[in-house]
């Protein structure tokens, strides 16, 4: 749930939790109140918070209790300190709500132009998903480098349009990806030679990259091999680490081809979305890059299926 205001043309928005009447008068305090607003601005543990408002930390266990309990505050994480362990509290969300009456139909606040495509990434206009890239460092068995993380910005604006909030930093190098990021909704940037995890994922694919065959673009579904390094892959597809979660993986056998794909994805999304043209429950869409204007960069792209 969000709250929305309309800054001159832009929406501004903040995520909200939805509490009763009698969780409100928590709030009645100005002490409890105090100490929520240190807490919105960073975790504190209480022993913390007493000395910053001066205040006897009995007091400040007291109204903690009473927060904590009605879902108002929340323990992030512990630590040992001096023999004990000292909890440290965040707001459970930065903003507040008592709904007196249900919800009535209202103008949207969230683009219409939403996607049937990109839904299960995207939750009440925020991104619902763990960007994974490819490390600019050498790694992996061929030691390689990525570039595809600088095309992975012209991706972020694109999926920006479709958003309302971003609360968090949601990118992560695919060196950095700990075992629990991968139950989340996860879109993928680059190849299986430059991202760690799309390797993992590739052999579960419709449409892969064949490590036999010099990583040349294989299709199951048509039965066909694309070798050129311009060729690009965008997959939707069940995430294999979890059920109830997809993952978006947006790739090239070479970083040219990434950067085909991604220009499909900004420049024809609406062609993507039908599926492939073998079989449009799939998901699944193969493009190779062109270089129109002939200055050695593609600039757009030929759907091959």
């Amino acid at each position: 749930m969000f709250v929305v205001k309309k800054d001159k043309n832009q929406i501004k928005s903040l995520p909200v939790k939805e509490i009763t009447v009698k969780d409100a008068r928590n709030f009645s305090s100005d002490l409890a109140l105090s100490i929520v607003k240190l807490l919105v601005k960073k975790p504190m543990y209480p022993i913390e918070i007493s000395k910053e408002l001066k205040v006897h930390e009995q007091k400040i266990y007291y109204h903690i209790k009473n927060l904590e309990k009605s879902g108002i505050i929340k323990v992030v994480k512990k630590e040992l300190m001096q023999g004990a362990v000292a909890k440290y509290y965040t707001v459970e969300k930065p903003a507040f709500v008592i709904k007196l009456k249900e919800f009535e139909q209202a103008q949207d606040i969230i683009p219409k132009n939403t996607s049937e495509f990109l839904d299960p990434f995207m939750k009440n206009g925020q991104l619902d998903a763990m960007i994974i890239v490819g490390s600019p460092d050498p790694h992996g068995p061929e030691k390689a480098r990525s570039r595809d993380g600088y095309y992975g910005i012209d991706f972020a604006l694109f999926l920006g349009t479709f958003l309302n909030y971003v609360p968090s930093l949601n990118v992560r190098l695919d060196t950095e990806v700990r075992k629990e990021d991968l139950q989340n909704n996860l879109i993928l940037m680059g190849g299986p030679v430059v991202n760690r995890i799309t390797n993992q994922i590739n052999s579960k694919l419709p449409i892969f990259f064949d490590e036999k065959n010099h990583w040349s673009v294989m299709s199951t579904i048509s039965k066909k091999g694309y070798p050129n390094d311009e060729i690009g892959l965008i997959v939707n597809f069940k995430s294999p680490f979890n059920k109830n979660k997809r993952i978006i993986l947006v790739a090239g056998k070479r970083y040219s081809g990434t950067r085909a794909a991604i220009i499909a994805f900004l420049k024809y999304f609406k062609e993507i979305e039908k599926g492939n043209i073998h079989n449009n429950k799939i998901k699944a869409r193969v493009v190779e890059g062109i270089d129109l204007d002939s200055d050695g960069i593609i600039d757009d792209v030929e759907f091959k299926e």
